[in-house]
Order: C-alpha cells, then sequence, then structure tokens
C-alpha cells in the first residue's frame, strides 16, 4: 500500500515552511507503484524497508533499538523508536548482522547517548509513527516525533540522506559506530576537510571479521566536531579518533534548516569510498538520484509484466519481485576493486563481484527465477563465488560481505554453479569444475563419512545428520551430471553413487529418514514430528527433500499410489505447536510455506500424474501464505527465496530439481505474464478464464500447438514464445496423467 503523508501533517508542513516537497512520487508509473517494502516487515518477514536500487551495495534505512529475532533486519514494524538510519541491512534473514554505519539527526546539545526503547528522550532516538512514513524502492521519509523530517535515497554504492531541521540553530548529527548488529572491534573516524568525514569500522559478529570504510560529504561546513569513546569525550578539538567505539558529533548553530549527506561505503578504502561518491553522486540534487532510482527499479521490474488479478494481487507480485532483488548485493567499488574473503584486495578483477548469498534458502528458487528473467547477471555471480572458492578452498555456504558464515547445511553453491553450466551461462567451465568437486571432498560437517561410508552416523555427528546427508546427495547428483557432460567417467561413477546416499536413511518401518548410527542400526528415539537429525524441519518435510530422483523416492514410497497417498497425507496432517520445532510457519498440514526444505513439494504431484493437486495447493498458499499487509509473509525472506517461489508460482511452473531446468506446472495466477529475455525475445503465460475459481489446468498449448506436458523446460522458455492455460473450475485429471508427459528426474538441455 503506498504510504502518504496524512493531510493534517502535509498542511503543518505547509504552513510551518519548513518542508520541501516531496519526489515527485506522480511521475512513479507502472510496476513501481504497486510494490510496497513495509509488506514482510511485521510478523517473521524480516525483510529490509529503505532506500536502494536493484542488487545494489548498500541498502540506507531505518534501524530500531535491537529486541530479538524480529530485528534482524535492524527494522521490524512493530516498532515505534528509531535509532537512526544505517548504510547497511540484511533482507528477510534468520541471523542478524549489518545495521552499522548509523547517522541520526537530533536536536538540543552535543549527546552520545542512544537512550532506550522504554525511555529514548535522554538521548537522540526518537519517536516516530507510520502515519509519517512513506516507504518506496529508493525513497524513504519519516517525520520523526522531534520535528525532524528524514528522507533517504541511494544509488548503488552511496547513500543520501536529507534532513530538514524545525529549530537549524540546535542542529545535530551523530555518527555511531558502536552501534551495529556486529561488535564494532576497531573504528576509526577523521575530519578531512570542512565538508568531509572519513573512516571505517571493522566488527565481529555473524561475519567474523568484515571491514567497511566510509566517507561522508556534507552539503554544509561542519561548524564543529566533538569525537567521543563511546560516552566519553575526546577532549580539545581533535580531528581524529580511533578506537572501538568510536562516535562523531556534527553540531550547527547557523546552518540553513535542510542538510543533505552523501555516504558513501567501500569494502577497500575510504579513497574508494570518496571515489564511489564523486561517481555516482556528483551533485546534490537529491530529487534527481531518487527519479534514477525509481528509473532503475522500474527497468527491473518491467522485465515481468503482468494483466489480471487485482490490486492486492498485483502488491503481492510487485514486492515480490522487489524482493528477489536486494540480495545477492554488489560487492565492489565503481572502479571495480573488491575485497576477498582472503582479506586481499583484488583491483580490477574483469567481473562484477557479488556477495550476500544465503545458499541453502536461495539455491531451491530465487536462482533459477534468477536465470530467467536477470540473465546477464548470473555469469558474474557465479564467477564471484568461483572466485571465493579459489579464496577459501570451497564454493560459498553463507557469504556475508568478504566473510563466509558457514550457516545451514549441505554445500547449496553447487546447484547453482551446476544449474549455470547447464543452461549455458558464461562461466570458467573447468574452474566450475574444480569448485564442485573440491567442495565436495572436504573433511568437514560429516563429509568424510559420506566418503567412507555414505551416511552421516548420528552418534559421530549428532548434529543434523540427516538434514546433512540428504542435502549431500541432492548436491552430489548434480556433480554427477556435470562430470557425465564434461567426460569424466571416473568421477561419475563415484558422484552418481553418492546422488543415491539418500537411500541409506530411509527405514521403510516408519516410512521416513531418520538418524542412522556408524553400525547401520536406527536411532531410537524417532518421531515424525521432532527435529532430531534435521534443520529447521522434521521428518514430514525432508521425506520429500529427494528433488534429484523423485522416481527412486517413489519407489521407495510404495510406487506412484503409495507416493501420491503420502503426499495427501502431508497436505492433511495436521501439525501442532506441541512438536516445538523453530522456524516452522506457515503451515498447510505438515506442508511449511514459512521455510524453506519442503518448497518444492506442491510440484511433486505431476511426477505421478496428478498435476491438478499440484495447481490446488499452489493456488491455496498463493492466497493464504501471501498478503499485502506487514506480516505478509509466513517466514524469513531469506534474501529473496520466499517471494522467488511467489513468483515462480504465480507465473504458473517451478524449479524441482534445482539443476534439472525442468520447470514443472502448478497454476498460473495472472492472466497474462510477460516475461522479457534477452535479444528482444520475450516468453508470454496466458491464462485464459482464469479467476479464483478456475485454478485447474483444462488444457495448454505452446506456440499454438496442443501441449500436454505438465512442465516446461528453461531451453523452451528462454526461446520465447507463448505457453496458453485453459483454465477451469474442476480438475481435468487427464492432464498430464500420461507417463510421456510426467516431469523426470534429468538434466533437460
Amino acid at each position: 500500500m503506498l504510504k502518504k503523508f496524512p493531510a493534517l501533517l502535509l498542511g503543518l508542513f505547509s504552513s510551518a515552511g519548513l518542508f520541501a516537497a516531496l519526489p515527485n512520487l506522480v511521475e512513479e508509473s507502472g510496476p513501481l507503484t504497486a510494490v510496497d517494502p513495509h509488506i514482510g516487515s511485521g510478523g517473521h518477514g524480516h525483510v529490509f524497508v529503505g532506500a536502494s536500487v536493484p542488487f545494489g551495495a548498500v541498502q540506507v534505512g531505518p534501524t530500531n533499538f535491537e529486541q530479538g529475532w524480529d530485528w534482524c533486519s535492524g527494522y521490524h514494524y512493530s516498532d515505534d523508536v528509531m535509532t537512526g538510519f544505517t548504510m547497511l541491512h540484511l533482507n528477510g534473514t534468520g541471523c542478524g548482522d549489518l545495521s552499522d554505519i548509523l547517522l541520526m539527526p537530533y536536536m538540543g546539545k552535543p549527546n552520545p547517548y542512544r537512550g532506550t526503547k522504554q525511555e529514548p528522550g535522554p538521548g537522540f532516538a526518537a519517536r516516530y509513527s507510520h502515519e509519517n512514513e512513506i516507504a518506496r524502492p529508493n525513497y524513504y521519509a519519516v517525520l520523526l516525533d522531534s520535528g525532524i523530517k528524514v528522507e533517504l535515497t541511494a544509488t548503488e554504492r552511496v547513500g543520501l540522506h536529507r534532513y530538514t531541521f524545525p529549530r537549524p540553530e540546535e542542529a545535530q548529527i551523530i555518527l555511531d559506530l558502536k552501534v551495529g548488529q556486529s561488535t564494532a572491534k576497531k573504528t576509526w573516524v577523521k575530519q578531512l576537510n570542512a565538508t568531509t568525514l572519513v573512516g571505517h569500522r571493522f566488527s565481529r559478529g555473524w561475519a567474523s571479521d568484515r571491514r567497511e570504510f566510509f566517507a561522508i560529504e556534507f552539503s554544509q561546513p561542519i561548524q564543529q566536531l566533538s569525537l567521543f569513546e563511546d560516552t566519553r569525550r575526546i577532549e580539545g578539538t581533535p580531528r581524529e579518533h580511533a578506537g572501538e567505539f568510536t562516535k562523531a558529533i556534527v553540531s550547527y548553530a547557523t546552518a540553513p534548516q535542510q542538510i543533505i549527506l552523501k555516504v558513501g561505503v567501500s569494502p577497500v578504502s575510504v579513497e574508494n569510498a570518496l571515489a564511489n561518491i564523486r561517481k555516482e553522486t556528483p551533485g546534490w540534487d537529491f530529487e534527481r538520484v531518487v527519479q534514477d532510482g525509481n528509473r532503475k527499479w522500474n527497468r527491473e521490474l518491467n522485465r515481468i509484466q503482468v494483466a489480471g488479478g487485482n490490486s492486492a494481487t498485483r502488491r503481492i507480485f510487485y514486492t515480490a519481485l522487489y524482493h528477489t532483488m536486494i540480495a545477492p548485493t554488489l560487492y565492489n567499488d565503481a572502479n571495480g576493486d573488491y575485497r576477498g574473503t582472503d582479506k586481499q584486495v583484488y583491483e580490477k578483477p574483469g567481473f562484477t563481484n557479488y556477495s550476500i548469498f544465503s545458499l541453502w534458502d536461495t539455491y531451491r528458487a530465487q536462482h533459477p527465477l534468477l536465470t530467467i528473467f536477470q540473465p546477464e547477471r548470473v555469469g558474474d555471480m557465479v564467477t564471484s563465488m568461483l572466485k571465493i572458492y579459489q579464496q577459501q578452498g570451497k564454493l560459498p555456504i553463507w557469504h556475508l560481505r568478504g566473510n563466509d558464515t558457514n550457516t545451514m547445511v549441505g554445500y547449496g553453491g553447487v546447484p547453482v554453479v551446476i544449474d549455470a553450466y547447464f543452461k549455458g551461462f558464461k562461466i570458467d567451465k573447468e574452474l566450475a569444475w574444480e569448485a564442485v568437486k573440491a567442495s565436495s571432498l572436504r573433511d568437514e560437517e560429516g563429509l568424510r563419512y559420506v566418503r567412507e561410508q555414505g551416511w552421516i552416523p548420528c552418534d559421530k555427528e549428532v548434529s543434523q545428520s540427516v538434514a546433512r546427508g540428504l542435502e549431500y546427495a541432492l548436491s552430489d547428483w548434480g556433480i554427477a551430471q556435470m562430470a557425465r557432460s564434461m567426460g569424466k567417467k571416473d568421477d561419475l561413477t563415484t558422484y552418481a553413487q553418492r546422488g543415491q546416499n539418500y537411500r541409506h536413511y530411509y527405514d521403510p518401518a516408519v516410512g521416513f529418514f531418520r538418524g542412522k548410527k556408524a553400525d547401520g542400526t536406527w536411532d531410537p528415539n524417532f518421531s515424525p514430528t521432532t527435529m532430531r537429525h534435521f534443520t529447521e524441519g522434521i521428518a514430514w518435510q525432508y521425506i520429500w527433500l529427494v528433488p534429484q530422483d523423485v522416481e527412486g523416492l517413489i519407489q521407495m514410497l510404495g510406487g506412484a499410489e503409495g507416493f501420491s497417498k503420502k503426499l495427501d497425507a502431508f497436505f492433511a496432517t495436521e501439525f501442532t505447536e506441541a512438536a516445538g520445532v523453530p522456524d516452522m510457519t506457515g503451515m498447510v498440514g505438515m506442508y511449511c510455506a514459512g521455510n524453506e526444505p519442503d518448497h518444492h513439494v506442491i510440484y511433486l504431484y505431476p511426477f505421478v500424474g496428478q498435476q491438478w493437486k499440484s495447481a490446488y495447493w499452489a493456488r491455496h498458499v498463493m492466497k493464504e501464505m501471501y498478503h499485502d499487509q506487514p506480516d505478509g509473509l509466513a517466514g524469513n525472506e531469506d534474501c529473496g527465496q520466499m517471494s522467488a517461489w511467489y513468483i515462480l508460482s504465480a507465473l504458473g511452473f517451478y524449479q524441482v530439481n534445482p539443476v534439472s531446468g525442468c520447470y514443472v506446472f502448478g497454476s498460473p495466477l495472472f492472466e497474462k505474464a510477460s516475461i522479457e529475455l534477452p535479444q528482444r525475445k520475450r516468453f508470454t503465460v496466458i491464462a485464459e478464464n482464469n479467476s479464483p475459481e478456475n485454478i485447474y489446468i483444462q488444457r495448454a498449448e505452446l506456440n499454438g500447438r496442443p501441449y500436454t506436458k505438465s512442465y516446461i523446460t528453461y531451453r523452451d522458455i528462454m526461446r520465447g514464445g507463448i505457453l496458453k492455460f485453459v483454465m477451469g473450475s474442476e480438475p481435468n485429471k487427464n492432464f498430464g496423467a500420461a507417463p510421456a508427459d510426467w516431469p523426470q528426474s534429468q538434466i533437460y538441455r
């Protein structure tokens, strides 16, 4: 929903003569007007709210006092106290970091104390109301209860802050380098000249050694600078301070009501941060930066144009599409320089470097989506991952601004690299092979047991042994297909076997995967509704984590009939909170819409000729678990994965096997969706007779010819053309029912 200032406040702005006109939001057109960044900022969505450009290095936005898990992005819709406005934020993660390089305008005397959530008044923090807040993709504004108006916008590497003070003779602006979701270790600030501060913040948190350099240019000369080590003032008139918790306060007594700050960020140096400012924001035209950002967002959002539905579904769709383009983020300077995981600086690397890879989440849907609608970025993203491999000896697990946090199980970078390889993206193929193989041969997280006996013993590797083993098998199957394609016969034999290792964990006596000891006996402590040996899930969800060999899983579960009955029971069996499993939100039976392990399960029915059931559950989840309100996401956004699931599902298909190039049909949400492709091609999905009731595919055509398959390949999508569905209110159980029309666990080239 487009947030607007109430008429009363607009009148106040005008009568007081304090506030310049807002950037001309009327000029927004097309899908940008449908984006509401507040969707997912409540509940457990953890999304970023603030100003950025697509895949930008900076996300400049509001920050509250940290109050626990739901503040992982630094901001939560339930809050009403602002501590400041920071340059870096995560989007939808389940762990917290960033929310640092904090700036806050206030009035009074130099005061380095933030205050508290309960009593912000003694400090520089301030209360605010959502009624006085605007959130757009590249523009954020809030009228603080103190009377100060804050506006934010951004380029790729620079954030612009515009502060309007009702009493400019008391204007104070604090730079607080202590604040952040990581612990500051080394901080430094220096006044470079009359209008410029430079500095750095080195910290330890989720990222173990993060190094951020910055430069700040003020539109008005600095009249007074006060430096602090936390709350202790540095005596005299110093122009530089290095410490653990450096703070700097810029004070004005005769400044104009409005002050603009240009804040450049660099992973390399303050010199590069200054160069980023000069390159990307040479002037002081705030509105122009907003409009440039609007054009960038509209350009990317327009790559998928939808027709039909209603205003709510358009808001959900385009906000989801927006969320898929916040991360991965640029992690380099305007001149191309970046800092690697080995802390070395790489100059002029010859590619665009990226970071923020939440791969356990995003290999499932976000990266397959990017291969369709952001293909020109995929090669650089994968090259960034290959360079990370060269710097640390393995592909990234969860890469965070020059650090691998090693969060989550498996090696989620492997499917992303292999998918790019088979889809023909421009990457170093031999280096890609070296990287996926080396990542699978390390002696960590149970991999030694995978090589030696095929399964990870739950009495040797107690934590998450089954989840690790299943994730490894999924990726190893992909490595086997890559080995086959590249003619590496010995490796093909090894990895084809490793791709079948999921079978070691299946106990037919209980009908689920479960923990297995080193001697081959089962862990006696088993329940299908507890998290033991799994990751953010239970046995009910993990029984389906075999997207690389659905045919083998079908056989294991009793053939097509047994498989179908098990799937039906999955959606029908009630989940209760008594199971005590974290990250289990958005439940539909045992299906968890709010977390990733079973995101593909809805699309398994076509593998046994029951496509209509996928249509039913896809529509159900899109309707019930995605809304256009602040709590509109059922779980953590996880850097675009939750939203990517929705985008693909709304288009009508989903890549079940993350490396296969096979997109399985569900139920298209819109009457028409058109995707812009390279070489001026378009792929259009038409759903004739579509409605909230007509959710079932009756028949299909591809480029005017009857199409009976229950899937489409990446190759056919990227050729361009028209996929037409005729929809109805009752299932056509014959559509996709013939075995020749079922999707297969294979590579579709």
